[in-house]
């Protein structure tokens, strides 16, 4: 099977399973796992994916998504062209876990998805929030503010890792609001999780300034910490160390 993958996540599915052999191509923002990504043709950004590119290789299968806002875009163009493809879109974490099994069981390896769906699972054990358990707010972008809300995956690793979501209450994937304004809601600490930036940029500065929050118990405490967009933003594997660092920010504030 010749697979192409269009999405950080679904790269790092199809490696996971033992399956990079089957890739022929990726998008230009699949980085990881640096051994396999650096030896094969990128077709461009997810969001302007070289779709003549991808039809010249002749793909079984196009492994794509709608996990970002415009991929909406790249997928009619993948289907307009005729292109075997699969959607991955998941919101939840039990999402991201069918996903795993969806593209498991499309390579021929539903073993494999399982295996890993369990290593996750067991990797990634459920801790019920103390009664002081921390309202973290997992923060996409800084200006405006872009925090994850309930219909995410995030929110079920904040709840899984002993947290609570600042953005709870929020029945929708994300909030947007204004950094110069109170955000009326509460915040116990901030996790910077900036899509599209290297971790090593993220600055906690930003959000320590910003003049509307400054009575908020993230700021007042300076609890504003940096997780990896690869390790939150991205439905795959890696979530685990998304997890593993969430929790770090529950028992260090407990």
């Amino acid at each position: 099977m010749r697979v192409v993958s269009h999405t950080c996540s679904n790269t790092e599915i199809v490696c996971a399973l033992g399956c990079a052999d089957l890739l022929i191509a990726v998008d230009n923002d699949s980085d990881f796992p640096p051994e396999v990504v650096g030896t094969l043709p990128q077709l461009g950004r997810d969001l302007n994916l070289d779709i003549d590119a991808v039809c010249a290789l002749k793909p079984d299968l196009v492994l794509t998504s709608l996990t970002v806002p415009g991929h909406e875009r790249v997928v009619a163009e993948i289907a307009e062209a005729g292109l075997p493809h699969r959607i991955i879109d998941p919101h939840s974490l039990d999402d991201v876990f069918a996903s795993i099994l969806e593209i498991a069981e499309a390579l021929g390896v539903p073993e494999r998805g399982a295996a890993l769906v369990q290593q996750m699972q067991t990797a990634m054990p459920p801790i019920a929030a103390a009664p002081n358990a921390p309202r973290i707010l997992v923060e996409w972008w800084p200006k405006p503010v872009i925090g994850a809300a309930r219909q995410s995956w995030v929110h079920d690793l904040i709840e899984r890792a002993g947290g609570l979501n600042a953005l709870s209450a929020v029945q929708a994937p994300t909030l947007s609001c204004d950094p110069q304004q109170a955000p009326g809601f509460a915040v116990d600490a901030v996790a910077m999780s900036w899509c599209g930036v290297q971790v090593e940029k993220y600055r906690a500065d930003v959000v320590l300034q910003r003049p509307g929050w400054q009575d908020t118990g993230a700021i007042r405490q300076r609890r504003v910490h940096a997780i990896s967009e690869a390790y939150l933003g991205r439905p795959g594997p890696r979530l685990v160390e998304g997890y593993r660092a969430l929790r770090w920010i529950v028992e260090s504030i407990g």
